[in-house]
């Protein structure tokens, strides 16, 4: 393999070829990512959904320790949805809401669900316009420079691209084929994340609506091996050393984790999705939903998702502001079947050790 192939990791200084994902919403906490350098590897401060105060904040907090990290992104790539497809799946949720107060769930009957007329992205109405603040964390990221980028969601331009090198950072893109891997190594960046479809949370697809078909992550990965000489890092149902090994052996520079850490104590992952990895609410398999945000995310089944799945179209973020409420409601009342259990499919696999122990053992006997 390539020098160009293996040396993005070396470059910033770690030891073992394994790497903590940036997971939104909580998991991905100041004291993971410590924990990931500490034991060798990289982990990532996830920016999506948070301000950029606070993404500064935390960007600080992790430089303290002198530990090498990175930052993920979101790139702006919101899925419009029409009025009346947002308005069905609103009173599908209200529906879900009735249902499970009756079964018993108190907390359900409490929420009120936002007005459609607030909500962003609704073609024929005039709903406000979302705001990740792209503009401001680039510049958090100009003012507080970090070794490593990643984006997800969608390919920004060149221009972008190149402001964000320009920091010193090295900027991986997230594909999920092997078209988005050739347009992302023609646009200039460092690396690339090979996602595959096993891989928990919200797919980091460009085109949402249309996915990419299913394909296993060791082929996924000969396919896009094939098309640059990028250094490649595997991410996607990664559930034990073997798994590593296997992607490391097929070419990929890293493994990298997210369901896997989910359980471990450095992580702010809600207990109740932490219990429900232990334990799941419902058939103790994945599903691939809209449901929660309007955006293709592998969730453990719950009865949320077996209620709204087959009938939740794509709209981003107006499905995830409308379910915003829900979710805070069940995660108070430690309520599973309302909250996005987001889970790959090596889930069963998670572990409550360690990060630090977790990611060396994945990392088997392979070093940098």
């Amino acid at each position: 393999m390539s020098s160009r192939r293996t040396g993005l990791l070396a470059s910033v200084g770690a030891t073992i070829p394994v790497v903590a994902a940036p997971m939104a919403g909580g998991p991905s906490r100041p004291e993971l990512v410590v924990a990931a350098a500490a034991a060798g590897g990289v982990g990532f401060l996830a920016a999506g959904y948070k301000r950029p105060e606070d993404l500064a904040a935390q960007i600080q907090q992790v430089q303290q320790s002198r530990a090498r990290f990175g930052v993920n992104l979101f790139v702006p790539n919101p899925v419009p949805i029409r009025l009346e497809e947002l308005d069905r799946h609103r009173a599908a949720l209200q529906q879900w809401l009735g249902d499970h107060a009756r079964a018993g769930a108190g907390w359900a009957a409490e929420v009120e669900l936002p007005e459609i007329s607030s909500l962003a992205g609704v073609t024929s109405a005039p709903g406000e316009v979302w705001e990740d603040f792209w503009e401001q964390k680039l510049e958090v990221l100009e003012a507080n420079p970090v070794p490593l980028i990643s984006l997800t969601f969608g390919l920004p331009s060149a221009l972008d691209i190149a402001r964000l090198r320009a920091t010193g950072a090295k900027v991986l893109q997230t594909v999920t084929s092997v078209a988005e891997a050739v347009s992302a190594a023609g646009a200039g960046v460092d690396g690339l994340i090979v996602q595959a479809s096993s891989a928990g949370g919200h797919s980091g697809t460009w085109t949402p609506r249309h996915p990419p078909a299913e394909i296993d992550l060791l082929e996924l990965l000969q396919e896009v091996s094939g098309r640059t000489e990028l250094p490649l890092w595997a991410a996607g149902g990664i559930a034990d050393a073997a798994g590593s090994s296997a992607a490391l052996h097929a070419g990929a520079e890293a493994a990298v984790l997210g369901t896997a850490l989910l359980r471990c104590p450095e992580s702010g992952t809600h207990p109740a999705h932490q219990q429900a990895l232990a334990a799941p609410p419902g058939v103790s398999e994945t599903i691939v939903t809209t449901a929660f945000s309007g955006r293709p995310a592998r969730a453990l089944r719950n009865s949320l998702t077996e209620a709204l799945t087959a009938s939740a179209p794509s709209g981003f973020p107006a499905l995830h502001q409308l379910s915003a409420g829900l979710r805070r409601a069940a995660g108070a009342a430690s309520d599973p079947h309302g909250l996005n259990l987001w889970a790959g499919t090596g889930f069963a696999a998670a572990r409550s050790d360690p990060a630090g122990e977790v990611m060396r053992c994945f990392a088997g006997g392979h070093r940098i």
